[in-house]
């Protein structure tokens, strides 16, 4: 078995795990960064960002396993035709998790006002409870239901929205353009977890962010174009939304001239709130390269026409 590691930044990370996942899946096979004859290459490991764009050699894969979870920069790719994963990742989903809870957390307890407080200024009042803070989780996916799960143990009522309607045992789901001004019309905190599609870009702008009640909290750490940034800031500056932590960005790193740097209602984090942690992610690989070769089906295979 040939694999074709096709994204050479990340291979001194993956050097020494993913040979000793596959052998302990019992696998044998030779990892290459470069194939001397790609029809020979049975699987290929990439990462959107990789040199590789046209896999019409690759005329013998069986499948392209991304270390992305986001799949849009290669969807579209025409020369791909054969399979392709995505990533989820039990580390980059707990990192995730941690993120969201961490940041909704930050904004429900007013944490800023007691940590930046320059004019020492004592004020008692107390946060209302986790319950009484309403949250949207915009997004069903691995990403998005894990972190409704963490936030429900902590109390909060979360309301999930997805674009086609989904059942969620324990959780109330809301779907299509009326599920979505419902969702947000009785959320205090709203989080973007969704795919960036065509459905889904600039989902959250002028019209939608006036759903919400007044000095709600953002946090988007999905997709940078799932908002429109003129809307958002124009909100921010009438009150409309209180403050957004955002993860993600239409262009990256954010340009140190964006709006976004220097507004007092954003903060900024340099797209950390999740990433693909190669311990963890080399199992993901290998038990997909396992499944194959048993002519099992692919785990978190891409659906082409939904782009996800």
């Amino acid at each position: 078995m040939l694999i074709l590691f096709a994204a050479p930044a990340l291979w001194p990370d993956y050097e020494t795990i993913l040979p000793q996942a596959l052998a302990e899946a019992g696998l044998s096979a030779r990892i290459v960064t470069e194939a001397a004859d790609p029809a020979a290459v049975d699987y290929i490991i990439y990462a959107p960002s990789a040199p590789l764009q046209d896999f019409t050699p690759y005329t013998s894969c069986k499948a392209v396993l991304s270390l992305w979870a986001g799949v849009e920069r290669i969807v579209g790719n025409t020369t791909l035709t054969q399979p392709l994963a995505r990533m989820v990742d039990p580390g980059l989903t707990e990192g995730m998790v941690e993120w969201v809870v961490g940041h909704a957390l930050r904004h429900h307890l007013g944490m800023d006002r007691h940590i930046v407080n320059p004019g020492h200024v004592w004020n008692p009042t107390c946060p209302p409870l986790a319950r009484q803070r309403p949250v949207a989780m915009l997004g069903l996916g691995a990403l998005g239901l894990a972190a409704a799960r963490a936030l429900q143990a902590l109390n909060f009522p979360v309301t999930g929205w997805s674009r086609t309607a989904k059942e969620v045992p324990g959780l109330t789901c809301l779907s299509g353009e009326a599920g979505l001004r419902e969702a947000l019309a009785r959320a205090a905190i709203v989080v973007t977890l969704l795919p960036r599609t065509p459905e889904t870009e600039n989902l959250l702008n002028a019209r939608t962010l006036g759903y919400l009640p007044r000095g709600a909290f953002l946090l988007n750490p999905g997709r940078g174009p799932l908002i429109d940034d003129a809307a958002l800031l124009a909100e921010l500056d009438s009150g409309q939304i209180a403050h957004a932590t955002l993860d993600v960005f239409r262009v990256e790193p954010l340009p140190p001239d964006h709006p976004f740097w220097s507004h007092p209602g954003v903060t900024v984090t340099p797209h950390i709130a999740a990433d693909t942690r190669p311990h963890s992610a080399a199992r993901v690989l290998v038990e997909n390269i396992r499944r194959a070769e048993a002519g099992e089906p692919l785990l978190h295979l891409v659906d082409r026409n939904r782009g996800y």
